[in-house]
């Protein structure tokens, strides 16, 4: 008997964005596994090029309305570079604290409301609401802080209006700071209820060594500052990107894959925790432990307990980098008030919730964005999970097409896929010689 099993599923659910999955499977044995990304292109690089500078640091965070804090982020540091800015401590260390902010709001959808169904073995978080309410409040008051850190410290949480080249648009308040210092001393428990959920979880086994990439700086857990680093060890300068990272074009994708060097690769909260795991805060090391976590974790299933590790991290180092702020005083600074366009170019790299982010831009001399460039992290992260989809599917050929969709959407989910931040593209005849 001739057993063909095609399965397809179109608009895969509880993910940002379209993508489909597909696999032919024959006699037991695996010929095909894709996941399609069929999003439209949405061509950011091109929209931005001709706007002056301070227009592309409002339109560049509307790449994504999860990531929108990491994107200006990004935007702004490659256009601080191109300007010859330097920003003080204080504008760092509140960057920082809306990074963290991002991290916690953007993990915690993916940890309760897109994964964490996958494993109570529901549709949607919708029925708890009913069955298990203190779960559902649980995940929207950490969801809720992570907004709530964002607006305090940028204006607002999607597409920030208090962030500007050289620092803010305003000056902060210490009153309010520790408002939501307060805040975050209550999640600590709820950190904690979330691990003890997920310690529960049966999370499938799919253990293939993988290249990990991320930002690594000597003292803190980098998520704004640092080199890029890959835990097989190859090392770059944020400038240097283009020399080490290649983006490429395959025919079921409007999205871009990515290779480092020569081999693919994985970016994220995964790949974050096994390079710099000895710089987690000690509440995050505690989580951990209770988790199970064991460095170097090859299993892209653990991504999500990766978040969970992340989000303690992000908790408390919110409160101590509050702290530091309202113990020195917020000082009103020169927010680049009086800058003079020049010519330049300039790279800015953060480290979205997703994964390692780059924007690149470069100015005239009257400040007009004549090229613009970005690398995202689901882009990124493409190639891999093609891989890691054959790995998982392949040995359970044989089994039940239901089980082996059910296992691949969560392989997928577990990637926290943001496909519409990913479907860029750039004409590359037009771009800079490298």
């Amino acid at each position: 008997m001739n057993e063909v099993k095609k399965i397809e599923v179109h608009h895969l659910t509880r993910v940002e964005g379209h993508g489909n999955v597909v696999a032919h499977i024959r006699e037991g044995h695996l010929e095909e596994v894709r996941f399609d990304i069929v999003e439209a292109p949405r061509f950011f690089e091109a929209l931005l090029k001709g706007l002056h500078y301070s227009e592309v640091l409002h339109i560049a965070p509307r790449i994504c309305g999860i990531c929108s804090v990491a994107h200006k982020c990004a935007a702004l540091k490659a256009t601080e570079q191109a300007l010859g800015i330097e920003i003080s401590e204080q504008t760092v260390l509140l960057r920082r604290l809306a990074l963290h902010g991002e991290v916690i709001s953007s993990h915690m959808l993916h940890i309760y409301f897109l994964a964490g169904p996958d494993f109570l073995g529901i549709g949607s978080i919708f029925p708890l609401f009913s069955t298990n309410r203190e779960l559902v409040l649980r995940a929207m008051r950490l969801k809720r802080l992570g907004y709530d850190l964002c607006e305090v410290v940028a204006g607002r949480h999607t597409h920030p209006v208090g962030m500007k080249v050289g620092g803010f648009s305003f000056v902060h308040s210490e009153t309010t700071l520790m408002k939501v210092r307060e805040q975050l001393v209550v999640a600590i428990d709820d950190i904690r209820e979330t691990a003890k959920l997920y310690s529960n979880f049966d999370i499938p086994q799919l253990e293939r060594e993988t290249e990990y990439v991320a930002l690594s700086h000597p003292t803190v857990y980098a998520i704004y500052d640092g080199e890029v680093v890959s835990n097989t060890g190859g090392r770059m300068s944020g400038n240097q990107y283009r020399e080490y990272i290649q983006e490429y074009m395959v025919p079921h994708s409007t999205a871009k894959h990515a290779r480092w060097g020569s081999s693919q690769y994985m970016v994220g909260a995964l790949a974050r925790v096994n390079i710099n795991f000895d710089l987690l805060s000690t509440f995050a090391k505690t989580i951990a432990k209770d988790l199970g976590w064991q460095s170097p974790c090859y299993n892209p299933f653990m991504n999500t307990v990766a978040q969970i590790v992340e989000c303690a991290h992000c908790v408390e180092e919110s409160i101590e980098i509050v702290d530091k702020l309202c113990e020195k005083g917020i000082k009103i600074e020169d927010e680049g008030d009086s800058i003079e366009p020049q010519e330049g170019q300039g790279i800015g790299v953060v480290e979205a919730p997703r994964g390692s982010l780059f924007h690149e831009y470069h100015y005239d001399t009257n400040g007009i964005c004549q090229w613009a460039n970005h690398v995202i992290p689901t882009a990124q992260n493409l190639a891999n999970l093609a891989t890691d989809m054959h790995h998982l599917v392949a040995p359970i050929a044989d089994r039940d097409e239901d089980f082996i969709r059910h296992k691949m959407e969560m392989l997928i989910r577990a990637y926290d896929p943001c496909i519409s931040c990913s479907t860029h593209l750039v004409d590359i005849h037009n771009g800079p010689d490298t």
